[in-house]
């Protein structure tokens, strides 16, 4: 929240109301002053007020209009409202009230303390002094409001309801201040007592606070997410396509259609690769010396590596020793079936301690990935609960290099155990690592963020290329010098290069800011030479963007052209509301909050495109369960390097991104922000297949809380 509300947008928007308001109180006291004297330096104060606000309205509607967002007619929607909010009433502030307010300022001062002459008076409560200044102050609450309590796209109701009341309440003043005028007209007119002031005062003070109360205990308790849900109750949207043959029936009672549960890996036959990850609680050691209260897998932070064979049997046992939430696992990227892949009370309950599950699927994609629990993920996750899972591919492949040196780089940031420090690591080391290499040795880094934001990674001393992202592989990949590595939350990167006679480091850009020296330095010789913690993270230099990158293939770009079976659109804003009864500054899907986000619906085989669009000032790594997604755009441009698959995507402050999958695997799938504190929050929806049903719930009656 902190950035939106001293961005330009959120600062203009708290100064026009704190102004305007100040002025609109000054502008109904006016005709109250007690001599000439004093009329005249309250009006003078409230002009140089009104002037101000003017200026501030004037920039509000300069920052509203140099950045008005072409292409985004919803945004466009709530910026035209709040422009044509402020700019009318402000006009006839300029017209009418500034005027009048500059020739009471020259009114002559008299004896102190000598009453008003009643037609000064009289010019003073005039209706054309006050109703444009408290007009532009109704109008600035109304702005304000739009600003920060409400996000795109608007409903109706928020369209219309909100200049209505403004227009209603400047009616209201209106009228008072019409009577007003007209009782002071009378020479019978006296000026109220103060006590009779005060008391009025205090009543409009006490009854706006009670509004204000119960407004909040209303929303706070319609915000509350029930106690038992179904994770396949969601608003359902077709996207443009026809309706679907789930039944309500159906969804609730998970009876008809297929069980999400029998959507299995092989139950049958002797696993190639055979694990077992016991969660437990562990203070761990970090190569620094600090320490960290951790959650762990087998007693280690991170878990430990799993390395399979593309095409191999995995079975994985998850054992809770004592980690009194619950766990799961979830594997990262990887499509397996839907009941594999761990996220409770959508595909499984909770894993509570003394409890195991077993974990069964092919290994069918080569690549990088990782997993996690996802069972309270952002706590979960945080605290330690993951490792990396690398499928390397199956013995026929050309893409295995004779000898390659493959490290794989998970990086996280821990909170120490005194909560006075966010250190970086990759995996438990917060220091520099060094590792000596050959000179012509073929390195491959498999960097890993299971960071909850973006994190940049630095390598320095070589060129290298960028062969794979999110676990598929890139067509002709070409040489890279000083380009920076931002990697979402949740994403991956292959990079390799051939090492070369001088030293080679990697670092996150970030760690300078964070007090953290973790860091990788690849060396001929094994010693520390040639490079310093700076060199890893000077932030000079461009970022590496995929979407020019590499070889296009014409087969996939025309398989991905032309007809889509259903088109969807997420936009992704942030609003400050209640989320299950806490009041947050949460990011929404489509202006809601789940478990009002849409659900889309598919089915099997339909060629999918959905458009992202993102109105907030976050970066939102998005994260389809089960599916890779083919980058079309990225802001109006095609993708035109090697086809760009992703399963984590980062959309950016201002970004709007195309993309597309095909819906051929069925299930009931999470489709979240990565950033799994916003994920917490509200921001999670889901994709539904066709004829899928679940007994699995989710609330505060069950054991399951998957974010």
């Amino acid at each position: 929240m902190t950035e939106d509300l001293f961005g330009a947008a959120g600062f203009s928007s708290f100064g026009l109301l704190f102004l305007w308001s100040i002025a609109a109180y000054w502008s109904s006291r006016l005709a109250y002053s007690s001599g000439k004297k004093q009329l005249r330096r309250r009006s003078l104060g409230l002009l140089t007020l009104v002037l101000l606000g003017e200026v501030l309205a004037f920039t509000k509607a300069t920052i509203i209009l140099s950045s008005w967002p072409t292409g985004w007619p919803q945004m466009q929607v709530k910026l035209g409202l709040e422009l044509g909010l402020f700019v009318a009433p402000a006009l006839a502030t300029l017209v009418w009230s500034v005027p009048r307010l500059w020739r009471i300022a020259r009114t002559e001062g008299g004896p102190q303390g000598k009453a008003l002459p009643a037609e000064v008076r009289v010019n003073a409560a005039h209706i054309a002094v006050a109703l444009p200044v408290q007009a532009v102050m109704l109008s600035a609450m109304t702005v304000f409001f739009y600003t920060f309590f409400t996000a795109v796209p608007l409903p109706v109701k928020m369209i219309v309801v909100p200049p209505l009341l403004a227009a209603a309440g400047t009616s209201i003043q209106g009228y008072r201040l019409h009577r007003r005028y007209l009782a002071m007209r009378s020479p019978a007119w006296t000026k109220p007592r103060l006590g009779v002031r005060v008391v009025l005062a205090a009543a409009g003070v006490l009854a706006a606070a009670a509004g204000l109360v119960i407004w909040l205990s209303a929303a706070s308790q319609i915000s509350r997410l029930p106690a038992e849900m179904n994770m396949a109750a969601g608003v359902m949207d077709y996207g443009g396509g026809a309706a679907l043959a789930t039944t309500d029936h159906a969804v609730h009672h998970g009876v008809g259609g297929t069980s999400l549960a029998t959507l299995t890996g092989p139950r049958e036959g002797t696993p190639d690769q055979r694990f077992t990850l016991t969660a437990s609680k562990k203070t761990v050691t970090l190569s620094s010396g600090k320490q960290v209260e951790a959650w762990t897998f087998n007693d280690q932070l991170p878990g430990p590596e799993l390395r399979v064979k593309q095409g191999q049997l995995v079975e994985v046992t998850l054992v809770n020793a004592d980690i009194e939430d619950g766990v799961t696992l979830h594997w990262h990227g990887l499509d397996v079936p839907n009941a594999e892949d761990g996220v409770a009370g959508v595909t499984q309950n909770a894993v509570m301690p003394g409890q195991t599950y077993v974990y069964r699927f092919i290994a069918s994609d080569a690549g990088t990935y990782w997993y996690h629990s996802h069972q309270q993920s952002y706590v979960g996750a945080g605290k330690g609960l993951f490792g990396s899972l690398l499928v390397e591919p199956a013995e026929t492949s050309t893409e295995i290099k004779p000898n390659e040196l493959d490290i794989p780089i998970i990086a996280h940031t821990y909170t120490t155990v005194d909560g006075t420090s966010n250190t970086i690591s990759f995996g438990a080391s917060d220091k520099r690592q060094i590792r000596q290499i050959a000179p012509g040795t073929a390195v491959r880094l498999r960097l890993i963020n299971t960071d909850n934001s973006p994190m940049t990674f630095k390598l320095v001393g070589t060129a290298f290329q960028v062969t794979a992202i999110d676990g598929t592989s890139l067509l002709g990949p070409t040489d890279l010098v000083g380009k920076n590595l931002l990697l979402a939350a949740g994403g991956r990167y292959d990079v390799t290069f051939t090492m070369p006679e001088g030293d080679v480091l990697l670092g996150p850009q970030s760690e300078k800011e964070r007090g953290s020296h973790a860091s990788l330095l690849m060396s001929p010789d094994g010693r520390d030479g040639d490079f310093d913690d700076a060199d890893a993270v000077d932030s000079r230099g461009p970022v590496f963007d995929p979407l020019t990158y590499g070889r296009p293939d014409s087969r996939i770009v025309a398989a991905f052209t032309g007809h889509y079976d259903r088109e969807f659109q997420l936009i992704l804003d942030k609003r400050l509301g209640f989320f299950d009864g806490r009041l947050a500054y949460s990011f929404t899907i489509n202006g809601k909050l789940f478990p009002d986000t849409p659900m889309l619906m598919v089915k099997e085989g339909d060629m999918v495109k959905t458009t992202i669009v993102n109105h907030s000032s976050a970066s939102h790594p998005m994260h389809l369960h089960g599916h890779h997604m083919l980058v079309l755009s990225r802001n109006g441009q095609p993708s035109s390097g090697s086809p760009w698959w992703v399963d984590t995507l980062n959309v950016a402050a201002g970004e709007t991104y195309e993309i597309a999958f095909v819906a051929d695997n069925p299930g009931l799938w999470m489709d979240h922000c990565h950033n799994l504190q916003h994920a917490t929050a509200g921001m999670t929806m889901h994709l539904m297949y066709e004829g899928i049903t679940t007994l699995y719930f989710v609330g505060s009656a069950t054991t399951n809380h998957p974010e």
